[in-house]
């Protein structure tokens, strides 16, 4: 039986607006499925199940296209992202590279 992976009801909700706000756009655009997909080059399936929500589509992927289509992303001004991803890794770099668990001694000794 393959891994069937769950998802949160949160997680669900957000791919959800992210495809239907994918899909909106791209019609506002007045691009058809085929045009978009050749835009972002993938396959019109692979398209049709971003605009699905399908959760086993790649980030990248999608994240190209909703860019594509002008789906704002974070935040509308590049260079705010810019600073929050610069922020971001300035405190990723103070904190530990590893994180250590403190290793628990069984006592087998009965």
């Amino acid at each position: 039986m393959p891994n069937v992976r769950v998802y949160s009801k949160h997680t669900k909700e957000a791919v959800t607006c992210l495809s239907v706000l994918i899909k909106t756009y791209r019609k506002q655009r007045k691009w058809s499925e085929q045009n978009l997909a050749d835009r972002a080059g993938i396959s019109r399936a692979t398209l049709q199940k971003i605009e699905l929500g399908d959760l086993g589509c790649s980030v990248g992927l999608v994240f190209e296209v909703a860019s594509l289509v002008g789906v704002p992303l974070f935040e509308g001004d590049h260079n705010a992202v810019a600073a929050q991803v610069n922020q971001a890794k300035q405190t990723l770099a103070l904190l530990p590279k590893r994180i250590r668990t403190k290793e628990r001694v069984v006592s087998d000794d009965f």
